[in-house]
């Protein structure tokens, strides 16, 4: 398969006055063409802050310390912001976890659709919206010649973040970008939307770059997945093999916090401690205060990635 997205060793520190955050911490993962990618981890590990490096939309005080971004074999790092503009929303799109807080309250939502098809591609007004339109009904949703003459507030959670996935794949991106999609809706507003994700990654045949917390989303749409940790990947492997025969003991744990549906009586299982402040992270390997397992090499040196199989990559003195 060829290679779509590559991150090497990518370094995003926020610098503030009580010192520096180490948010992304030499990061590395892949993606290839139509494939869809899964990275999990608890919240605050630096799963949004890799991907809004990826597209350029960094906050303030965050700044790329190291690593390559390479995109179609071109380094995004490098690009000026008006290059980085010609790539952001048309060749690699993002849809956020909030709707509403990612679309304009004093824009229609037909306008916004149509603003990204007016910088992108070579289309009037007329033919944005009738695009617009398109889009809309291409998503499900209802008299969608009307809708698009609405406002953000007048239309519910789900509806909105179907207007988002419409911009997102207005220009039919070679990579998609989704942070928690549905973590602001409802358990059935929640498999509408993951499948019309599915449905378009497909049609469009559109790699995913997906960011969750929820397994059981990984374990329906992903291929590969990579797990984060403390602003590090501590383990990767393709989908089956992290459910079966997962090695870090931070994997193993997240697994055993879940419910089973085939397993449902045997109780769950939390991890102990609590997650660093990346201003003053761990010395060695971040998971070691909480790691029942942990060596005297895991509190004094970094453990190095290793390929304990085909496909199968960890970070863990345990398997040294």
């Amino acid at each position: 398969m060829n290679r779509l997205l590559s991150i090497s060793n990518l370094k995003m520190y926020f610098y503030t006055s009580l010192g520096i955050v180490y948010a992304v911490d030499d990061v590395s993962l892949e993606i290839n063409e139509k494939e869809a990618v899964g990275l999990i981890g608890e919240s605050g590990c630096g799963k949004t802050m890799t991907a809004l490096s990826v597209v350029g939309l960094l906050p303030r005080p965050g700044k790329i310390a190291g690593g390559k971004i390479e995109f179609k074999g071109k380094n995004l790092l490098e690009l000026t912001d008006k290059e980085m503009r010609s790539f952001r929303g048309n060749q690699i799109s993002m849809i956020f976890q909030n709707p509403h807080a990612f679309l304009n309250p004093v824009m229609k939502v037909g306008d916004q659709i149509a603003e990204i098809l007016l910088e992108h591609n070579n289309l009037n007004k007329k033919e944005a919206k009738t695009r617009s339109i398109e889009l809309l009904e291409l998503l499900d949703i209802s008299s969608p010649s009307k809708v698009v003459d609405y406002y953000p507030h007048q239309l519910s959670g789900g509806m909105c973040q179907r207007v988002l996935i419409s911009i997102a794949f207005a220009c039919k991106p070679s990579l998609l970008i989704a942070d928690e999609p549905t973590s602001a809706l409802d358990a059935t507003i929640q498999i509408q939307v993951l499948n019309t994700i599915k449905e378009l990654i497909k049609d469009f045949r559109t790699s995913l770059l997906l960011i969750t917390h929820d397994l059981g989303i990984v374990a329906d749409i992903c291929d590969r997945v990579y797990v984060m940790y403390a602003g590090k990947i501590v383990e990767n492997s393709d989908v089956f093999t992290l459910f079966e025969n997962p090695k870090h003991p931070y994997t193993i744990g997240l697994l055993k916090s879940v419910t089973s549906v085939t397993n449902g009586e045997d109780p769950l299982c939390g991890i102990d401690g609590v997650v660093p402040i990346l201003i003053n992270p761990p010395k060695g390997c971040r998971f070691h205060p909480r790691c029942q397992n942990a060596l005297k090499v895991c509190c004094e040196k970094e453990p190095p990635t290793i390929e304990i199989e085909s496909g199968h990559k960890i970070s863990c003195w345990l398997y040294k």
